[in-house]
C-alpha cells in the first residue's frame, strides 16, 4: 500500500503530467501567439505607441523590450525540449510596419525557431456618436463637479459637441479627418481569425503537421511561458480552450471569471452594468489561453485542409463573429486645422473580445488559476515599481534564455 500511495501521489502525478508535456513539446505540438496589434494607450496614458518594442525594463544588464522577453522565453523552452517553438506575433495596420522593421534591425533577437508576423485583416471605421450616448456619458455617468465658471465652460463645450453630432449625422461614418484618425482596431477577438485569413496558420500547419495547440497571450503578460504541465493538462482535457486566471487585486481592471445563467465563463468589464461590479469577481482574466487548433477550427466549421479556401474562411469568420457581442465605446480624436488650431471630437468605435468565446455553448472551456507573477499584465508604467519589488522581474529574468 505504501508503494502504491507513493507512486500515485500528487508529486508523482505532477511529474507524469510534466513528462507528457515535454514529450508534446519535442513532437512540435505547440506554438505561441503574442498579441501585439494594439497601440498601448494605457501604457502612455493617452499617446499611441508600439508597446511591443518599448524597452521598458533592465534585465540581465540591458534594457529589454516586451518582444525580446517573449522570444527569449520561447527560445529557452525550445532549447530545453530540443525542438524550436514556432512563435507568432500578431500585428495591425498601426503596428505591423514598425514591428517588422524593428525585428529586421535586431535580427529577430537571434530567435532560432520559426517566427511569423500575422498582419491584421480587419479594420473598423469610426462613427459619429448618437446624441443619446453622449448625454448618457456626460449626464448620467458619475462626473467630477468643477467650480461654477469651469462647469459652465464644460457644459457649453458639451452642448456644442452634441450640436456637432446632430448636424453631422448621428451614427454616420466619421470620415472628416485624416485616415488614421477615422480608422480603429476592432478588438483581439479577430486575432485568431486573422491567422485564418492571412494564411499564417495554414503555413504553420504545413511546416509543422504535428502542431496541435496554440498558447495565445497579451504582449504585456511578461511572466507567461510555455509550461509543459499546463500543455499536457490542456491536451488531455479535450477542451477547445483553457483560460489562465489569477486572483484579482484592486489595480486589475477588466473582466474576470463568473457564473452567468449557470455557466462558468469570462465576463468582460465592458459587459458589466456598473464598474464597481468588477471587484465582486475573485478571479481576473489574464487573457492567456491554450487553444486546441482542430477543435477550434471545428467551431468555425473548418478543417485544416480548408484553410486555403479564402471565400470559405471569410464566410466562417463572419458567421462566428455574428455570434459574438459587440462593445461600443466613445473615444476622443483630434482634428487639426493648422496654425496650431485643433478640435477634440467624440467618436464611436466598436470591438469584439476573445473572452466572449467562453460563452458559446459549443466551446468547451477549462480554467486554471496560475501564480500572479505568471498572469499579471503590465498595463501601466506605474505598475513597474511593484513588479520589480515583489520578485516578478527576477522571475522573468530566470525564465528567459538570453
Amino acid at each position: 500500500r505504501a508503494q502504491t500511495s507513493a507512486t500515485s501521489g500528487p508529486a508523482t502525478l505532477r511529474m507524469s503530467v510534466r513528462a507528457r508535456g515535454r514529450e508534446l513539446l519535442r513532437d512540435g505540438a505547440v506554438g505561441v501567439v503574442t498579441l501585439a496589434a494594439g497601440v498601448g494607450s494605457r501604457w502612455t496614458e493617452g499617446a499611441g505607441v508600439v508597446k511591443a518594442i518599448n524597452p521598458f525594463c533592465k534585465l540581465a544588464g540591458r534594457h529589454r523590450t516586451f518582444l525580446e522577453i517573449h522570444l527569449a522565453k520561447s527560445q529557452r523552452v525550445g532549447r530545453e525540449c530540443g525542438t524550436p517553438i514556432p512563435h507568432v506575433i500578431t500585428t495591425s495596420y498601426l503596428t505591423h510596419e514598425p514591428i517588422e522593421q524593428f525585428l529586421a534591425g535586431e535580427n529577430s533577437y537571434g530567435y532560432p525557431g520559426p517566427l511569423y508576423l500575422s498582419p491584421g485583416r480587419t479594420v473598423g471605421l469610426r462613427l459619429v456618436p448618437m446624441v443619446r450616448d453622449l448625454r448618457f456619458a456626460w449626464e448620467e455617468m458619475p462626473q467630477q463637479m468643477l467650480d461654477e465658471q469651469a462647469q459652465k465652460v464644460r457644459e457649453s463645450l458639451r452642448a456644442a459637441l452634441i450640436g456637432w453630432a446632430r448636424a453631422t449625422g448621428e451614427g454616420s461614418d466619421y470620415t472628416d479627418n485624416l485616415p488614421l484618425q477615422c480608422l480603429h482596431p476592432v478588438g483581439h477577438w479577430f486575432e485568431f481569425p486573422n491567422m485564418l485569413k492571412n494564411g499564417v496558420l495554414a503555413q504553420m500547419l504545413a511546416e509543422r503537421p504535428n502542431l496541435q495547440v496554440l498558447v495565445m497571450h497579451n504582449i504585456d503578460t511578461v511572466g507567461m511561458e510555455v509550461d509543459p504541465a499546463l500543455l499536457a493538462w490542456h491536451v488531455d482535457s479535450g477542451a477547445e480552450m483553457t483560460v489562465e486566471v489569477i486572483h484579482r487585486r484592486v489595480e486589475d481592471r477588466g473582466g474576470g471569471l463568473a457564473r452567468a445563467d449557470g455557466q462558468l465563463r469570462l465576463i468582460e468589464g465592458l459587459a458589466m452594468p456598473r464598474e464597481s461590479d468588477e471587484f465582486k469577481l475573485t478571479f481576473y482574466n489574464s487573457n492567456t489561453m491554450w487553444l486546441s487548433i482542430d477543435r477550434l477550427l471545428a467551431v468555425f466549421g473548418l478543417t485544416r485542409q480548408q484553410l486555403g479556401d479564402e471565400a470559405l474562411v471569410a464566410e466562417a469568420v463572419r458567421t462566428v463573429a455574428a455570434r459574438m457581442p459587440t462593445y461600443v465605446t466613445l473615444k476622443d480624436v483630434k482634428k487639426r486645422w493648422g496654425q496650431g488650431q485643433e478640435d477634440v471630437l467624440p467618436v464611436t468605435q466598436f470591438e469584439k473580445l476573445w473572452g466572449d468565446m467562453t460563452a458559446l455553448p459549443d466551446v468547451e472551456c477549462r480554467y486554471v488559476e496560475v501564480p500572479r507573477r505568471r498572469g499579471q499584465q503590465l498595463k501601466e508604467v506605474a505598475q513597474l515599481d511593484g513588479w520589480l519589488r515583489d520578485g516578478s522581474a527576477e522571475y522573468v529574468r530566470r525564465i528567459c534564455g538570453w
